[in-house]
């Protein structure tokens, strides 16, 4: 700034010097006196002019570059364009945030929709898009009453009492497929709200499962110990000769044994969900597999032989010797599941095939087939259910737990295996297990 005042005055100076030059034979001081003037008049002139400059900068918005314009206005132009420059690079800055924060929240599981005053969309993420089927653009503006249109939610919506949140049904939900949707809303700003959804169909589904589980346990053991329990009293208060004893003893230990049974395949489905799967390092002998199968298959019919049933006809076909990658007691555990349901479920005098082959395709395939009465296609979907039986009365006569199928279906999906059903009613049932090609291997001759 003294620069400049010295550069002022200079120029003044030059001008009276100037004017007193010119004017020296008229009169010298007046002379100086209208130099000095004609000096003043155009240093104003050249600042206009620099003014000029940069007023028209400033309104063409010019910001990429700085002004070129010289003197003071140069030095206000430069300022003002580095208050600009930081000014766009704190929007940058702010923009960028944004951005993050709003991907932040389309990556997030939940929906998220933030409502005005008026309860109109201002935005919503992607998730919340599909879980009310709006269009993230076409609604924005759109009052959330006239798109969703819940009864429920509408109550909560007019209620003003935030403190908890509501379920309501999914605009998409059907009566096959329903869909259930938890809706909060927090209150924000000066009058705005934040509305969150999430999808709690898979939740209140397993809760339902879980529901049904403990009833099934309670049921399937509550039938035995009933049974236990009568005979105990009937031991305890009635005269029994020794043969009767014997009998209510027997009955008492087969009533014992289907708990015992029960609780194993319990806690055999509950390590099956509770443990990493099988890895592949560990190879298991199918010829020893099998022939574990055989053993039990033919111990079970003897035993139901000895109740009056005649001996199946079981036959176990072996084509080649080969490994498969995987846990031994998991797979003897599937196998003999499927062989033990048909030997129950397979009329005296039946015939059971049991086969073990390679598939065109690298895969092979361990399968069951049966003589037996063949099961319902309506059945057939639900059968890996657990404890769901298509004869509820015959399954409990054999001895059945109603988990067996849902044991071999965890043991194929940890084996990266498919359990097959093929079935018609009068033509007997075959059950088959698929494994990949890269957990199964022939052994050299």
């Amino acid at each position: 700034m003294t620069w400049r005042l010295f550069r002022f005055f200079l120029f003044q100076l030059a001008g009276a010097l100037l004017g007193r030059f010119l004017l020296r034979g008229v009169s010298p001081v007046q002379g100086a006196v209208l130099g000095l003037l004609a000096a003043s008049l155009l240093w104003v002139l050249i600042d206009l002019r620099r003014g000029a400059k940069l007023l028209l900068w400033l309104k063409r918005g010019e910001t990429a570059t700085p002004a070129r314009v010289d003197g003071l206005w140069g030095e206000v132009a430069d300022r003002i364009w580095r208050l600009v420059k930081a000014r766009e690079r704190k929007v940058a800055d702010s923009e960028a945030r944004l951005e993050e924060f709003l991907a932040a929240i389309q990556a997030s599981p939940n929906g998220v929709i933030l409502l005005d005053r008026s309860h109109r969309i201002e935005w919503c993420n992607e998730t919340a898009a599909v879980h009310f089927g709006f269009d993230p653009k076409k609604d924005v503006m759109q009052h959330i009453g006239n798109l969703l249109r819940d009864p429920l939610f509408a109550g909560y919506l007019a209620g003003e009492d935030y403190l908890h949140e509501v379920v309501i049904l999914g605009p998409r939900s059907t009566a096959s497929r329903p869909v259930r949707l938890a809706v909060h809303l927090h209150r924000y700003g000066e009058g705005r709200k934040l509305l969150l959804s999430r999808d709690v169909t898979a939740l209140e589904q397993a809760e339902a499962m879980r529901r049904d589980f403990v009833a099934n346990v309670s049921h399937e053991i509550r039938t035995p110990l009933t049974v236990l329990t009568g005979f105990v009293e009937t031991l305890q208060t009635l005269p029994l000769n020794e043969e009767e004893r014997t009998r209510y003893l027997n009955l008492m230990a087969a009533q014992a044994g289907r708990m015992q049974t029960l609780v194993n395949d319990l806690l055999t489905l509950s390590r099956l969900e509770g443990s990493p799967p099988p890895g592949g390092k560990e190879w298991v002998s199918v010829h020893a597999l099998l022939a574990l199968c055989e053993q039990e298959g033919r111990a079970l019919s003897t035993v139901l032989t000895e109740q009056g049933e005649m001996l199946h006809d079981l036959q176990v076909e072996d084509a080649e010797d080969a490994e498969i990658a995987g846990s031994h007691v998991e797979l003897l555990s599937a196998m003999s599941n499927l062989l033990n349901n048909a030997i129950r479920y397979t009329p005296a005098g039946g015939r059971i095939e049991v086969k073990w082959q390679r598939l065109p395709d690298g895969r092979a395939e361990f399968s069951v087939r049966d003589s037996g009465p063949g099961i319902a296609p309506e059945h057939i979907p639900r059968l890996t259910e657990r404890f769901y039986r298509v004869d509820s009365s015959r399954s409990r006569e054999t001895g059945g737990t109603g988990l067996g199928l849902a044991i071999v279906k965890h043991v194929a999906q940890r084996h990266g295996a498919e359990l097959g059903i093929d079935s018609q009613p009068g033509h007997g049932s075959r059950f088959t297990i698929v494994f990949p090609a890269a957990r199964v291997r022939r052994l050299p001759a």
